[in-house]
Protein backbone atom coordinates (compact mmCIF):
# COMPACT_ATOMS: atom_id res chain seq x y z
CA UNK A 1 0.00 0.00 0.00
CA UNK A 2 1.34 3.42 -0.96
CA UNK A 3 1.00 5.93 1.52
CA UNK A 4 0.86 9.27 -0.04
CA UNK A 5 1.02 11.75 2.81
CA UNK A 6 4.48 13.66 3.32
CA UNK A 7 5.05 13.65 7.31
CA UNK A 8 8.96 13.75 7.17
CA UNK A 9 9.29 16.92 5.02
CA UNK A 10 12.82 18.56 5.88
CA UNK A 11 13.16 17.05 9.08
CA UNK A 12 15.17 18.41 11.38
CA UNK A 13 17.63 20.32 9.78
CA UNK A 14 15.71 22.80 7.26
CA UNK A 15 17.40 24.19 4.51
CA UNK A 16 19.08 27.64 4.34
CA UNK A 17 16.48 29.06 2.57
CA UNK A 18 18.81 32.11 1.71
CA UNK A 19 15.96 34.80 1.18
CA UNK A 20 17.22 38.09 -0.47
CA UNK A 21 19.74 40.29 1.93
CA UNK A 22 20.09 37.40 4.19
CA UNK A 23 17.26 37.98 5.42
CA UNK A 24 16.10 36.25 8.71
CA UNK A 25 12.57 36.10 7.91
CA UNK A 26 10.22 36.53 4.89
CA UNK A 27 7.04 37.88 5.92
CA UNK A 28 4.01 37.06 3.47
CA UNK A 29 0.65 39.41 4.03
CA UNK A 30 -2.11 38.09 2.08
CA UNK A 31 -5.47 39.43 1.28
CA UNK A 32 -8.21 37.57 0.41
CA UNK A 33 -11.01 38.86 -1.98
CA UNK A 34 -13.66 36.63 -1.83
CA UNK A 35 -16.62 39.51 -1.46
CA UNK A 36 -18.76 39.15 -4.74
CA UNK A 37 -17.80 35.52 -5.05
CA UNK A 38 -19.50 33.96 -1.75
CA UNK A 39 -22.92 31.90 -2.26
CA UNK A 40 -25.77 33.77 -3.36
CA UNK A 41 -28.81 33.50 -4.88
CA UNK A 42 -28.09 36.17 -7.22
CA UNK A 43 -24.97 34.19 -7.93
CA UNK A 44 -26.94 31.61 -9.35
CA UNK A 45 -26.32 29.18 -6.05
CA UNK A 46 -28.92 27.22 -4.43
CA UNK A 47 -28.49 28.55 -1.17
CA UNK A 48 -26.90 31.82 1.35
CA UNK A 49 -23.17 31.70 2.17
CA UNK A 50 -22.71 30.38 5.69
CA UNK A 51 -18.63 30.46 6.05
CA UNK A 52 -16.41 33.02 8.11
CA UNK A 53 -18.21 36.23 8.88
CA UNK A 54 -19.54 37.14 11.97
CA UNK A 55 -22.63 35.31 12.21
CA UNK A 56 -20.82 32.25 13.77
CA UNK A 57 -22.84 29.17 13.27
CA UNK A 58 -24.67 30.45 10.51
CA UNK A 59 -26.61 28.08 8.36
CA UNK A 60 -27.59 28.13 4.19
CA UNK A 61 -30.83 29.55 3.86
CA UNK A 62 -31.82 27.27 0.76
CA UNK A 63 -33.48 29.32 -1.76
CA UNK A 64 -33.75 32.25 0.06
CA UNK A 65 -31.27 35.31 0.04
CA UNK A 66 -29.33 36.54 3.65
CA UNK A 67 -29.75 39.98 4.01
CA UNK A 68 -27.33 40.14 7.04
CA UNK A 69 -24.56 37.51 5.24
CA UNK A 70 -24.58 39.61 2.36
CA UNK A 71 -24.34 43.03 4.31
CA UNK A 72 -21.34 41.46 5.86
CA UNK A 73 -19.77 40.73 2.16
CA UNK A 74 -20.87 44.06 1.13
CA UNK A 75 -19.01 45.87 3.93
CA UNK A 76 -15.79 43.76 2.86
CA UNK A 77 -15.57 45.07 -0.80
CA UNK A 78 -17.22 48.74 0.42
CA UNK A 79 -14.97 49.28 3.76
CA UNK A 80 -12.82 46.17 4.74
CA UNK A 81 -10.62 46.64 1.58
CA UNK A 82 -10.37 49.82 1.55
CA UNK A 83 -8.75 50.06 5.00
CA UNK A 84 -6.37 47.48 4.55
CA UNK A 85 -5.06 48.81 1.31
CA UNK A 86 -4.16 51.88 2.92
CA UNK A 87 -2.31 50.44 5.28
CA UNK A 88 -0.53 47.72 3.34
CA UNK A 89 -0.54 49.76 -0.14
CA UNK A 90 3.43 50.23 0.69
CA UNK A 91 4.17 46.56 1.28
CA UNK A 92 4.11 43.68 -0.65
CA UNK A 93 0.84 41.57 -1.03
CA UNK A 94 -0.61 38.79 -2.29
CA UNK A 95 -4.67 38.58 -3.16
CA UNK A 96 -6.39 35.62 -3.86
CA UNK A 97 -8.72 37.30 -6.04
CA UNK A 98 -12.23 34.97 -6.40
CA UNK A 99 -12.45 35.34 -10.17
CA UNK A 100 -16.17 36.36 -9.65
CA UNK A 101 -15.29 38.66 -6.85
CA UNK A 102 -12.73 40.16 -8.90
CA UNK A 103 -15.04 40.89 -11.83
CA UNK A 104 -17.49 42.67 -9.29
CA UNK A 105 -14.76 45.33 -8.11
CA UNK A 106 -13.08 47.50 -10.70
CA UNK A 107 -11.91 49.74 -8.64
CA UNK A 108 -10.15 47.49 -6.18
CA UNK A 109 -8.43 45.10 -8.97
CA UNK A 110 -6.98 48.60 -10.23
CA UNK A 111 -6.05 49.85 -6.46
CA UNK A 112 -4.03 46.27 -6.17
CA UNK A 113 -2.19 46.83 -9.35
CA UNK A 114 -1.56 50.36 -8.46
CA UNK A 115 0.14 49.22 -5.35
CA UNK A 116 2.28 46.80 -7.17
CA UNK A 117 0.40 43.87 -5.40
CA UNK A 118 0.12 40.16 -6.66
CA UNK A 119 -3.19 38.99 -7.77
CA UNK A 120 -3.31 35.11 -7.48
CA UNK A 121 -6.49 32.94 -8.24
CA UNK A 122 -8.54 32.16 -5.50
CA UNK A 123 -10.85 30.11 -7.86
CA UNK A 124 -13.63 30.47 -9.99
CA UNK A 125 -16.39 30.86 -7.13
CA UNK A 126 -16.09 30.80 -3.22
CA UNK A 127 -17.72 27.80 -2.58
CA UNK A 128 -16.91 24.65 -1.23
CA UNK A 129 -15.33 21.75 -3.61
CA UNK A 130 -15.46 18.66 -1.28
CA UNK A 131 -18.20 17.08 -3.20
CA UNK A 132 -18.33 18.66 -6.86
CA UNK A 133 -17.06 16.42 -9.60
CA UNK A 134 -13.22 15.97 -10.58
CA UNK A 135 -13.87 17.06 -14.18
CA UNK A 136 -16.57 20.04 -12.51
CA UNK A 137 -13.69 21.74 -10.98
CA UNK A 138 -11.23 21.61 -13.80
CA UNK A 139 -13.95 23.41 -15.32
CA UNK A 140 -13.93 25.80 -12.70
CA UNK A 141 -10.04 26.47 -12.53
CA UNK A 142 -10.04 26.93 -16.52
CA UNK A 143 -12.68 29.83 -16.03
CA UNK A 144 -11.02 31.06 -12.75
CA UNK A 145 -7.66 31.31 -14.95
CA UNK A 146 -10.30 33.04 -18.28
CA UNK A 147 -12.05 35.37 -16.41
CA UNK A 148 -8.69 36.76 -13.66
CA UNK A 149 -6.97 37.03 -17.36
CA UNK A 150 -9.57 39.01 -18.68
CA UNK A 151 -10.12 40.97 -15.88
CA UNK A 152 -6.61 41.43 -14.87
CA UNK A 153 -5.17 41.53 -17.71
CA UNK A 154 -2.60 38.83 -16.84
CA UNK A 155 -2.87 35.44 -15.83
CA UNK A 156 -2.37 34.36 -12.39
CA UNK A 157 0.88 32.95 -11.27
CA UNK A 158 -0.63 31.26 -8.39
CA UNK A 159 -3.22 28.81 -7.29
CA UNK A 160 -5.22 28.63 -3.86
CA UNK A 161 -8.57 27.41 -3.93
CA UNK A 162 -8.95 27.39 -0.50
CA UNK A 163 -12.34 25.69 0.44
CA UNK A 164 -10.95 22.15 -1.22
CA UNK A 165 -11.35 18.83 -2.86
CA UNK A 166 -9.38 15.67 -2.60
CA UNK A 167 -8.50 16.53 -6.53
CA UNK A 168 -7.75 20.23 -6.04
CA UNK A 169 -4.12 19.64 -5.83
CA UNK A 170 -3.97 17.36 -8.68
CA UNK A 171 -5.40 19.39 -11.05
CA UNK A 172 -3.25 22.26 -10.03
CA UNK A 173 -0.56 20.31 -10.73
CA UNK A 174 -1.71 19.15 -14.33
CA UNK A 175 -3.33 22.85 -15.32
CA UNK A 176 0.35 23.06 -15.99
CA UNK A 177 0.88 27.06 -15.72
CA UNK A 178 0.87 28.14 -12.50
CA UNK A 179 4.87 28.72 -10.64
CA UNK A 180 3.47 27.51 -7.24
CA UNK A 181 0.28 26.23 -5.53
CA UNK A 182 -1.15 27.65 -2.13
CA UNK A 183 -3.16 24.74 -0.93
CA UNK A 184 -1.03 23.22 1.97
CA UNK A 185 -0.50 24.32 5.40
CA UNK A 186 2.24 21.53 6.09
CA UNK A 187 5.37 24.30 6.60
CA UNK A 188 6.89 27.09 7.11
CA UNK A 189 8.81 27.07 3.85
CA UNK A 190 7.91 26.50 0.44
CA UNK A 191 8.60 22.46 -0.71
CA UNK A 192 8.33 20.51 -3.71
CA UNK A 193 5.36 18.11 -4.73
CA UNK A 194 5.20 15.54 -7.01
CA UNK A 195 2.53 14.95 -9.21
CA UNK A 196 2.33 11.64 -11.85
CA UNK A 197 6.09 12.15 -12.14
CA UNK A 198 6.22 15.83 -11.96
CA UNK A 199 7.57 18.48 -9.52
CA UNK A 200 5.17 21.33 -8.67
CA UNK A 201 6.14 24.08 -6.10
CA UNK A 202 4.36 24.33 -3.09
CA UNK A 203 4.08 27.89 -0.83
CA UNK A 204 2.05 26.67 2.34
CA UNK A 205 -0.36 29.32 3.63
CA UNK A 206 -1.74 29.58 6.90
CA UNK A 207 -4.90 28.97 8.98
CA UNK A 208 -3.48 29.90 12.21
CA UNK A 209 -2.08 33.13 11.77
CA UNK A 210 -5.35 34.23 10.11
CA UNK A 211 -7.75 36.38 10.87
CA UNK A 212 -10.91 33.29 10.05
CA UNK A 213 -10.51 32.34 13.43
CA UNK A 214 -12.18 35.61 14.62
CA UNK A 215 -15.28 34.07 12.86
CA UNK A 216 -14.59 30.88 14.63
CA UNK A 217 -15.56 29.98 18.43
CA UNK A 218 -11.99 28.85 19.37
CA UNK A 219 -10.21 32.08 17.67
CA UNK A 220 -9.04 35.49 18.67
CA UNK A 221 -11.74 37.70 20.46
CA UNK A 222 -10.42 40.84 20.36
CA UNK A 223 -7.80 43.05 17.95
CA UNK A 224 -5.18 42.68 20.97
CA UNK A 225 -5.45 38.81 21.01
CA UNK A 226 -4.75 38.81 17.07
CA UNK A 227 -1.94 41.17 17.45
CA UNK A 228 -0.34 39.17 20.33
CA UNK A 229 -0.26 35.95 18.28
CA UNK A 230 1.14 37.39 15.22
CA UNK A 231 3.80 39.24 17.01
CA UNK A 232 4.17 35.60 19.18
CA UNK A 233 4.80 33.91 15.59
CA UNK A 234 6.97 36.28 14.27
CA UNK A 235 9.48 36.85 17.22
CA UNK A 236 10.04 32.51 17.02
CA UNK A 237 10.35 32.44 13.67
CA UNK A 238 12.78 35.43 13.64
CA UNK A 239 14.61 33.53 16.24
CA UNK A 240 15.24 30.79 13.86
CA UNK A 241 16.14 32.84 11.48
CA UNK A 242 18.98 34.25 13.63
CA UNK A 243 20.00 30.47 14.65
CA UNK A 244 20.98 30.01 11.12
CA UNK A 245 17.54 28.37 10.08
CA UNK A 246 15.42 31.32 8.57
CA UNK A 247 11.51 30.82 7.46
CA UNK A 248 8.39 32.44 5.89
CA UNK A 249 5.27 33.70 8.37
CA UNK A 250 2.34 33.55 6.62
CA UNK A 251 -0.73 35.92 7.30
CA UNK A 252 -4.34 36.11 5.97
CA UNK A 253 -6.57 38.41 6.32
CA UNK A 254 -9.90 39.16 5.08
CA UNK A 255 -11.63 42.41 3.78
CA UNK A 256 -14.92 42.06 5.58
CA UNK A 257 -12.95 40.73 8.72
CA UNK A 258 -9.53 42.08 9.62
CA UNK A 259 -10.87 44.91 7.76
CA UNK A 260 -13.13 45.84 10.67
CA UNK A 261 -11.40 49.48 12.55
CA UNK A 262 -10.89 46.81 15.59
CA UNK A 263 -8.98 44.61 14.14
CA UNK A 264 -7.53 46.76 11.74
CA UNK A 265 -5.11 47.75 14.96
CA UNK A 266 -3.42 44.40 14.94
CA UNK A 267 -2.41 44.72 11.35
CA UNK A 268 -0.65 48.21 11.97
CA UNK A 269 0.91 47.25 15.03
CA UNK A 270 2.23 44.39 14.04
CA UNK A 271 3.73 45.99 10.67
CA UNK A 272 5.21 48.10 13.93
CA UNK A 273 6.49 45.51 14.95
CA UNK A 274 8.15 43.93 12.14
CA UNK A 275 9.58 46.85 10.44
CA UNK A 276 11.23 47.43 13.82
CA UNK A 277 13.68 44.87 12.94
CA UNK A 278 16.37 44.03 10.42
CA UNK A 279 16.33 41.51 7.74
CA UNK A 280 12.70 41.06 7.35
CA UNK A 281 12.17 40.61 3.73
CA UNK A 282 8.30 41.32 2.87
CA UNK A 283 7.43 39.42 -0.40
CA UNK A 284 4.74 38.34 -2.24
CA UNK A 285 4.17 34.70 -2.54
CA UNK A 286 5.16 35.16 -6.21
CA UNK A 287 8.17 36.66 -5.02
CA UNK A 288 8.95 34.03 -2.75
CA UNK A 289 7.88 31.18 -5.14
CA UNK A 290 10.74 32.48 -7.75
CA UNK A 291 13.34 33.11 -5.00
CA UNK A 292 12.75 29.13 -3.96
CA UNK A 293 12.59 27.70 -7.51
CA UNK A 294 15.94 29.37 -8.18
CA UNK A 295 17.80 28.84 -5.34
CA UNK A 296 16.51 25.37 -4.27
CA UNK A 297 15.73 23.92 -7.62
CA UNK A 298 13.69 20.52 -7.71
CA UNK A 299 16.30 17.76 -7.22
CA UNK A 300 15.30 14.28 -7.89
CA UNK A 301 15.99 11.33 -5.84
CA UNK A 302 15.93 8.26 -5.45
CA UNK A 303 12.46 7.19 -3.53
CA UNK A 304 11.73 3.98 -2.42
CA UNK A 305 8.22 4.01 -1.28
CA UNK A 306 7.41 5.07 -5.37
CA UNK A 307 9.96 1.63 -6.83
CA UNK A 308 8.16 -1.44 -7.98
CA UNK A 309 8.39 -4.17 -5.87
CA UNK A 310 10.89 -6.11 -7.95
CA UNK A 311 13.22 -3.23 -8.25
CA UNK A 312 12.49 -2.54 -4.31
CA UNK A 313 13.34 -5.95 -3.64
CA UNK A 314 16.86 -5.62 -6.09
CA UNK A 315 17.93 -2.60 -4.56
CA UNK A 316 17.17 -3.38 -1.26
CA UNK A 317 16.98 -7.20 -0.49
CA UNK A 318 20.53 -7.10 0.63
CA UNK A 319 20.45 -4.60 3.49
CA UNK A 320 19.76 -8.03 5.99
CA UNK A 321 22.32 -9.82 4.87
CA UNK A 322 21.23 -12.60 3.02
CA UNK A 323 17.44 -11.93 4.00
CA UNK A 324 15.55 -10.54 0.75
CA UNK A 325 12.17 -11.64 2.81
CA UNK A 326 12.58 -8.60 4.94
CA UNK A 327 12.44 -6.19 2.14
CA UNK A 328 9.61 -8.04 0.43
CA UNK A 329 7.76 -7.44 3.47
CA UNK A 330 8.86 -4.14 4.08
CA UNK A 331 7.07 -3.81 0.18
CA UNK A 332 4.20 -5.23 1.22
CA UNK A 333 3.61 -2.92 3.83
CA UNK A 334 2.01 0.43 3.80
CA UNK A 335 4.91 3.12 2.69
CA UNK A 336 5.12 6.55 1.66
CA UNK A 337 7.78 9.42 1.75
CA UNK A 338 8.70 8.74 5.17
CA UNK A 339 10.20 5.80 4.15
CA UNK A 340 12.52 7.66 1.41
CA UNK A 341 14.79 8.17 3.69
CA UNK A 342 17.43 6.07 5.14
CA UNK A 343 16.45 6.86 8.90
CA UNK A 344 13.00 5.85 7.54
CA UNK A 345 13.55 2.96 5.70
CA UNK A 346 15.91 1.74 8.49
CA UNK A 347 12.99 1.90 11.03
CA UNK A 348 10.36 0.09 8.75
CA UNK A 349 13.06 -2.80 8.22
CA UNK A 350 14.31 -2.66 11.57
CA UNK A 351 10.10 -2.97 12.30
CA UNK A 352 9.63 -5.94 9.81
CA UNK A 353 13.25 -7.77 11.03
CA UNK A 354 11.66 -7.41 15.28
CA UNK A 355 7.91 -8.81 14.04
CA UNK A 356 9.54 -12.07 12.45
CA UNK A 357 9.30 -15.72 14.08
CA UNK A 358 12.19 -16.57 16.27
CA UNK A 359 13.50 -18.85 13.85
CA UNK A 360 13.37 -15.82 11.06
CA UNK A 361 15.78 -13.74 13.44
CA UNK A 362 18.29 -16.67 13.92
CA UNK A 363 18.51 -17.17 10.05
CA UNK A 364 19.36 -13.82 9.94
CA UNK A 365 22.08 -14.13 12.09
CA UNK A 366 23.78 -16.81 10.82
CA UNK A 367 23.58 -15.45 7.19
CA UNK A 368 26.13 -13.21 8.87
CA UNK A 369 29.66 -14.36 7.78
CA UNK A 370 32.71 -14.78 10.61
CA UNK A 371 34.47 -11.19 10.64
CA UNK A 372 38.05 -11.97 9.21
CA UNK A 373 36.63 -15.67 8.66
CA UNK A 374 37.37 -18.28 6.09
CA UNK A 375 34.98 -16.70 3.50
CA UNK A 376 36.68 -13.24 3.49
CA UNK A 377 39.93 -14.96 2.76
CA UNK A 378 38.27 -16.63 -0.42
CA UNK A 379 36.44 -13.89 -1.31
CA UNK A 380 33.34 -15.06 -1.03
CA UNK A 381 31.56 -12.22 1.36
CA UNK A 382 28.92 -10.12 -0.55
CA UNK A 383 29.82 -6.55 -1.91
CA UNK A 384 28.62 -4.99 1.48
CA UNK A 385 30.36 -7.15 3.67
CA UNK A 386 33.58 -6.79 1.88
CA UNK A 387 33.52 -3.34 1.70
CA UNK A 388 32.60 -3.23 5.77
CA UNK A 389 34.90 -5.33 6.83
CA UNK A 390 37.99 -3.18 5.10
CA UNK A 391 36.77 -0.29 6.65
CA UNK A 392 37.69 -1.80 9.57
CA UNK A 393 41.39 -2.94 8.03
CA UNK A 394 40.21 -6.41 8.25
CA UNK A 395 41.59 -6.93 5.56
CA UNK A 396 45.06 -6.23 5.90
CA UNK A 397 45.61 -8.26 9.21
CA UNK A 398 48.75 -10.15 10.40
CA UNK A 399 49.56 -13.92 10.86
CA UNK A 400 49.31 -12.79 14.57
CA UNK A 401 45.56 -10.93 14.25
CA UNK A 402 44.02 -13.40 11.76
CA UNK A 403 44.97 -16.26 13.98
CA UNK A 404 43.58 -14.44 17.33
CA UNK A 405 40.39 -13.36 15.34
CA UNK A 406 39.84 -17.38 13.69
CA UNK A 407 39.85 -18.22 17.70
CA UNK A 408 37.70 -15.87 19.02
CA UNK A 409 35.50 -16.60 16.21
CA UNK A 410 35.23 -20.37 17.14
CA UNK A 411 34.59 -19.86 20.57
CA UNK A 412 31.69 -17.22 20.39
CA UNK A 413 30.42 -19.86 17.66
CA UNK A 414 30.41 -22.46 20.34
CA UNK A 415 29.06 -20.79 23.15
CA UNK A 416 26.12 -18.83 21.69
CA UNK A 417 25.62 -21.32 18.10
CA UNK A 418 25.61 -17.84 15.96
CA UNK A 419 28.39 -15.52 14.32
CA UNK A 420 29.93 -12.81 16.20
CA UNK A 421 28.49 -9.45 15.03
CA UNK A 422 29.13 -6.18 15.09
CA UNK A 423 28.96 -3.10 12.91
CA UNK A 424 32.12 -2.65 11.67
CA UNK A 425 31.92 0.69 10.45
CA UNK A 426 31.28 2.11 13.41
CA UNK A 427 34.46 0.80 15.24
CA UNK A 428 38.32 -0.15 13.98
CA UNK A 429 40.53 -2.86 14.35
CA UNK A 430 41.48 -2.78 18.25
CA UNK A 431 38.15 -2.10 19.33
CA UNK A 432 36.28 -4.59 17.65
CA UNK A 433 38.59 -7.06 18.96
CA UNK A 434 38.39 -5.74 22.01
CA UNK A 435 34.43 -5.96 21.74
CA UNK A 436 34.97 -9.45 21.00
CA UNK A 437 36.53 -10.63 24.22
CA UNK A 438 34.27 -8.61 26.26
CA UNK A 439 31.25 -10.58 24.54
CA UNK A 440 32.10 -13.86 24.34
CA UNK A 441 31.46 -13.58 28.12
CA UNK A 442 27.84 -12.88 27.78
CA UNK A 443 24.80 -15.15 28.36
CA UNK A 444 23.46 -16.34 25.25
CA UNK A 445 19.93 -14.53 25.80
CA UNK A 446 22.11 -10.98 26.67
CA UNK A 447 23.98 -11.78 23.03
CA UNK A 448 21.53 -12.70 21.05
CA UNK A 449 19.44 -9.25 21.59
CA UNK A 450 22.90 -7.56 21.43
CA UNK A 451 23.76 -9.13 17.73
CA UNK A 452 20.17 -8.50 16.77
CA UNK A 453 20.71 -4.99 17.52
CA UNK A 454 23.85 -4.72 15.56
CA UNK A 455 21.71 -6.44 12.81
CA UNK A 456 19.86 -3.15 12.53
CA UNK A 457 22.70 -1.07 13.03
CA UNK A 458 24.62 -2.55 9.97
CA UNK A 459 21.10 -2.46 8.26
CA UNK A 460 21.24 1.26 8.44
CA UNK A 461 24.46 1.97 7.86
CA UNK A 462 23.91 0.24 4.61
CA UNK A 463 21.04 2.31 3.91
CA UNK A 464 22.93 5.48 4.28
CA UNK A 465 25.39 4.18 1.67
CA UNK A 466 22.77 3.62 -0.60
CA UNK A 467 20.49 6.57 -0.43
CA UNK A 468 23.03 9.55 0.92
CA UNK A 469 21.14 12.26 2.00
CA UNK A 470 18.12 11.41 0.55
Amino acid sequence: MRYSRDMIGYGEHTPDAKWPGNARIAVQIVINYEEGGENSIEHGDAASEAFLSEIIGAQPWPGKRHWNMESIYDYGARAGFWRLHRLLKDVPVTVYGVATALERAPEQVAAMQDAGWEIATHGYKWIDYKDIPREIEAEHIAKAIELHTQVTGERPRGFYQGRTSMNTVGLGCEEGGFEYLADTIADDLPYWHVHKGKPQLMVPYTMDANDMRFSSGQGFGTGVEFFDYLRDSFDILYAEGVAGAPKMMSIGLHCRLAGRPGRAMAIKQFLEHARGHEGVWFATRLDIARHWAKTHPYRAKLRPSQMGREEFIEQFGGVYEHSPWIAERVWDTEMGAIHDTPAGLAARMAQIFRAASDEERLGVLLAHPDLAGKLAAARRLTESSTAEQASAGLDSLTDEERAEFDRLNSAYMEKHRFPFIIAVRDHDKPGIMAAMRQRIDNDTATERGEAERQVSRIATLRLQQLLGDN
